[in-house]
């Protein structure tokens, strides 16, 4: 399989939930792609399934805050400090969706043991929550409530966040990388009692941990790029070609 990566810089959820989509109808059966991307402004992104009401649209347009749609499922992300990847590919009976993610979470596993060698003492989950459980809870409003599956936790403590979604016979995959704390602040901008919002906060900082929380300095982010493309050419196997945004061909704006 011919991999090829690229960084499309930061951009609006809009932007960036349309180019993965783009890069899912384009991607032919012989190659992966892999995007690296970033958030500008920060923005709080949805499930497909999850209603947008329960986002205060005000309090977000007063702070600047974007909000978008996701193609793929779970609960609200606030995209702020952090790097964000997708993965599109063709799957098939020897590789299934389920083994595509498990994948690329292991090659985000090395990846992230290539950026500091204290991040190898992350891991991948191996127990799946009852998100039915979960979802009747306030708590489940955010995604980074529970760590799935193959999700990478650090310490008992969510670090990646990924979602995957199913479209013919291609797979989109796409994810969090948590570099700094911003996130947390979340529950500020849901229409969720005090109460709730207080739980939730809990729930953001027992559950989750960041890279810079990790190592107690900020991210390089430009290294840890490199570090996640080298992670996902040693998985694969694979040196990947570079592409630019004109290579592709796009008319996302």
């Amino acid at each position: 399989m011919k991999w090829s990566v690229i960084n499309t810089g930061a951009h609006t959820g809009v932007f960036n939930m349309d180019f993965d989509l783009h890069l899912a109808g384009e991607v032919a059966e012989d190659e992966a792609l892999l995007r690296l991307y970033t958030w500008k402004p920060y923005c709080i992104s949805l499930g497909a399934n999850q209603p947008e009401e329960v986002v205060d649209k005000d309090r977000c347009l007063t702070d600047g805050i974007d909000v978008v749609k996701r193609p793929t499922g779970g609960r609200a992300i606030l995209h702020a400090e952090e790097l964000t990847y997708s993965v599109v590919m063709h799957c098939s009976t020897d590789n299934s969706p389920k083994k595509i993610y498990k994948d690329v979470n292991d090659a985000l596993l090395l990846a992230l043991g290539m950026y500091d060698a204290k991040l190898t003492s992350a891991e991948l989950e191996n127990v799946q929550p009852d998100y039915a459980a979960v979802y009747k809870a306030g708590k489940g409003v955010a995604c980074f409530a529970e760590t799935a599956k193959n999700e990478l936790k650090f310490e008992h403590k969510k670090l990646i966040g990924s979602a995957q979604r199913k479209m013919g016979n291609v797979i989109l995959q796409h994810g969090s990388i948590l570099c700094g704390t911003f996130h947390r602040r979340l529950p500020d901008y849901l229409k969720i009692s005090n109460d709730e919002k207080v739980e939730m906060l809990k729930e953001l900082r027992d559950k989750t941990i960041e890279i810079e929380s990790i190592l107690n300095t900020a991210v390089d982010y430009n290294r840890l790029e490199d570090a996640i493309i080298s992670g996902f050419e040693n998985y694969f196997g694979n040196t990947f070609n570079r592409l630019v945004p004109a290579d592709l061909h796009t008319t996302v704006n």
